[in-house]
């Protein structure tokens, strides 16, 4: 339920802005969205690996490696002031906000990393849906109130601000020990890599089909990637429920997070080849009905990178030393094969992409189950 509150209220803020703002103004929301949904990936990388650490040693702490992780997006987002304006065509001030909304994202992920390390899965979700508020119904009530773009981010950066003190008292346990060993920058940096890695293999179809492609083809190839992300992020309730386990050394867990996944793969994959001219109307309207075959290929590749996912979870639960390895070789293969390898087509792009996902997959699964190099599974014994 909280994540549908999150993709609903992330969903309405385009939705409101094209009704709101003018065409430029809209680019330039578009714009700081994507920019806020990359520079907030280190926010679930923190998340992750602050649970992970939480769920060995109970009770420890962040330590600063939240508070380091936070300022060094912030300040990332920051240096872009100089060249956004003339580059993107954004003004400096909003800029500026986006660098202090994008610190306040990434250090929401050390409080929801402790609940989710804990097992207290209730306050999690509730923790998730106050910084789904936190991070998009500011720019709504700013464009509902005709704010324009600059005052819907000076109004949701604010907001988002304000969230940080209740999701530190939600977090807070009283019997936690701060003298405990607090997370290091090695674990948060092994983390935020894996979870840009799954960005990067699952997004670039999408990009490479948007450069090779005709528009109008690439407008259809990104409405089947709808069904992708669908297959893909439908699941990871699952990951998120199995990783405190996975920290502490759990087969069955793995074992029963693959098959949980796998299960809802094959239902999503079944019902695309059913009614893939439904699954295409739902995504991008009745235009685009007459690509319903190949919704079941888009489908699978979404369920082939849920399962490298929950994998990749477990690889950074192993404490493995490089658990995004296999991920950035599938995208270079990717690129590569696009790019020079195959006719600059719809289908196949689309089945390069299916290719990749396979791959991604099956060297994922060889590394998981040989333990990888400088991991150990299960890890050391958690604390008592």
């Amino acid at each position: 339920m909280a994540g549908a509150i999150t993709s609903a209220l992330g969903y309405l803020v385009p939705v409101l802005g094209a009704r709101r703002l003018s065409a430029g103004d809209l680019g330039a929301l578009a714009t700081v969205l994507a920019i806020a949904a990359i520079t907030s990936v280190p926010g679930t990388g923190l998340q992750i690996a602050v649970a992970v650490h939480r769920a060995r040693r109970p009770g420890a702490t962040a330590g600063r490696a939240g508070w380091l992780t936070a300022a060094v997006c912030a300040g990332a987002v920051a240096l872009l002031a100089p060249v956004a304006g003339p580059l993107l065509d954004l003004p400096t001030t909003v800029t500026l906000l986006l660098a202090v909304y994008t610190g306040v994202v990434v250090l929401a992920g050390r409080w929801l990393g402790e609940l989710q390390g804990d097992e207290r899965f209730l306050r999690l979700a509730l923790g998730m849906a106050i910084l789904a508020a936190g991070r998009y119904a500011g720019l709504i009530a700013g464009l509902l109130l005709g704010a324009g773009l600059t005052g819907s981010v000076l109004v949701g950066t604010a907001l988002a601000v304000l969230i940080l003190p209740a999701l530190a008292v939600l977090a807070r346990r009283p019997t936690a020990r701060p003298g405990d060993s607090g997370i290091t920058a090695r674990q948060v940096f092994t983390a935020c890599s894996a979870m840009l890695a799954m960005l990067a293999v699952s997004y670039a179809d999408l990009i490479l089909a948007r450069d090779l492609l005709p528009a109008d083809t690439s407008g259809a190839y990104a409405v089947g990637t709808v069904l992708t992300k669908g297959a893909l992020w439908a699941p990871q309730v699952v990951t998120v429920l199995a990783l405190p386990r996975l920290a502490q050394g759990s087969r069955r867990a793995l074992v029963i997070a693959v098959g949980l996944i796998a299960g809802s793969g094959a239902v999503l994959i079944l019902a695309s080849a059913v009614a893939g001219g439904v699954a295409f109307r739902l995504a991008g309207g009745p235009d685009y009905v007459g690509l319903g075959r190949y919704a079941p290929v888009f489908a699978t590749v979404g369920a082939l990178y849920a399962l490298v996912f929950v994998l990749v979870n477990a690889r950074v639960a192993m404490g493995a030393r490089w658990p995004s390895a296999p991920l950035w070789a599938a995208t270079v293969t990717l690129v590569v094969a696009a790019e020079w390898l195959v006719p600059h087509t719809f289908p196949a792009i689309m089945w390069c992409a299916a290719g990749t996902a396979a791959l991604a997959l099956a060297a994922t699964a060889f590394v998981t189950v040989r333990g990888g190099s400088g991991s150990a599974w299960p890890p050391g014994p958690a604390a008592p």
